[in-house]
């Protein structure tokens, strides 16, 4: 009986000790080092997850000395996103909505919104921001859905996910001292690209469900929100931004992230961004990946996609001269060098009205055919073609020639 004892004792040990109970002994830790260790290539790819240098994992610290730190990367986090405003009193110039809003807050009772106006000036930064300051981080991701133009926003969303997202009522518990007030909000940005059916079945919806949801309608064209629709809303336009609000919102920028700017680069900053605050933040980090901490004219020229101003001076200098022949030559060079003609129209319609050696009358007529010339752009119309003809219209309007030649 002791005997059969004792042998029940040394089984009952041994399923012990495979459970972890008791220590094993030196060669059975290194057999189970050996059955649990991660693939070869698993260690030498940190990336995989087995490496020594990941200390995640809460390993000895035996594991990981000697080796090396991996070294820190970069946030790749976008400026659009790290300088965004998070409340509504930081969104700039824009003091009339600010203040509306910012009354309207203290309510926590808001009607549907319609945000318009020219892109870049803080229409969806505004949105997101009553939506923070009302629910937090917390509750944001289950109170808030957003739509922007990269999804599918015809007939069939709206008769799917926006309704059935707007049909769940949610109750008014205050959290993490929030007001998160007893509505859903719906953010659909760039609402102007919406079909006219699709806008159409939002109104029914936006009737039945007023009590339980809120839309925020952002968009840069107000004219292409149908009638009932913005009639349902509170309307709210977004300013241009001037370059003054542009420049210290940029130089502010700058200094937080170490960059060295002059004025001939900020200047150029706000010209080739024409008050959009996003375009202009964004060519500004492109820079300075590619050029380091000291950024000048030609570097945010050269990563905006923007014309150099002497290649436009040079078309309007071989217009000057009267001779189709320099003319087209000119034309030619720039098509060969790739430059957008849309881009060039834009920038020799600035040229050509802030002339001041060119009378009212020729300018008018070189606007006309650079209107024209946009449009059949925007329909597909040969670059080389347009250009050239915009400047033999040129030439015609300097030199007071008829508009329509008889041959």
């Amino acid at each position: 009986m002791a005997k059969g004892r004792s042998r029940r004792r040394v089984g009952v040990g041994r399923r012990v000790a495979a459970r972890g109970g008791c220590q094993p002994t030196e060669e059975a830790g290194s057999e189970a080092a050996a059955r649990h260790s991660p693939p070869p290539s698993a260690r030498a790819n940190p990336s995989l997850g087995g490496g020594d240098d990941q200390g995640g994992g809460g390993g000895s610290g035996a594991r990981g000395r000697g080796s090396p730190m991996a070294p820190l990367v970069p946030s790749s986090q976008p400026w659009v996103e790290k300088y965004r405003p998070r409340q509504v009193k930081d969104v700039a110039h824009q003091e009339e909505v600010v203040r509306v809003l910012t009354t309207t807050l203290q309510t926590a009772d808001l009607p549907h919104m319609l945000f318009y106006g020219p892109p870049g000036t803080g229409k969806t930064t505004t949105a997101l921001a009553i939506a923070y300051q009302l629910y937090g981080p917390e509750l944001y991701k289950s109170r808030v859905l957003e739509l922007n133009a990269s999804d599918d926003r015809g007939i069939n969303v709206v008769r799917t996910k926006i309704k059935d997202f707007a049909a769940v009522a949610v109750g008014s518990a205050r959290k993490g001292g929030y007001p998160c007030p007893p509505y859903k909000i719906i953010i659909l940005d760039e609402a102007d690209s919406m079909t006219e059916d699709a806008q159409n079945a939002l109104r029914r919806t936006m009737e039945t469900y007023s009590k339980v949801t809120r839309f925020f309608f952002i968009c840069n064209y107000i004219s292409r929100i149908i009638e009932p629709l913005a009639s349902r809303c509170a309307k709210f336009r977004f300013k241009p931004l001037s370059e003054e609000v542009m420049s210290n919102r940029i130089l502010h920028i700058c200094n937080e992230e170490g960059l060295s700017l002059d004025a001939q680069a900020l200047a150029t900053l706000s010209t080739i961004s024409n008050g959009d605050l996003r375009r202009a933040i964004t060519y500004l980090q492109s820079a300075a990946r590619l050029f380091g901490s000291s950024i000048s004219s030609t570097d945010l020229i050269s990563v905006s996609g923007a014309i150099p101003e002497d290649v436009v001076k040079s078309l309007l200098a071989s217009c000057k001269s009267g001779e189709f022949d320099v003319a087209n030559k000119e034309v030619n060079n720039i098509i060969a060098d790739g430059y957008p003609v849309s881009q060039l129209i834009s920038q020799f319609l600035d040229v050509i009205v802030n002339a001041d050696d060119i009378p009212d009358e020729q300018k008018a007529r070189i606007c006309k055919k650079l209107g024209e010339a946009d449009k059949c752009l925007v329909d597909g119309a040969d670059e080389y073609l347009q250009l050239l003809d915009v400047a033999s219209e040129t030439i015609r309007a300097l030199f007071d020639m008829p508009q329509t030649l008889v041959f």
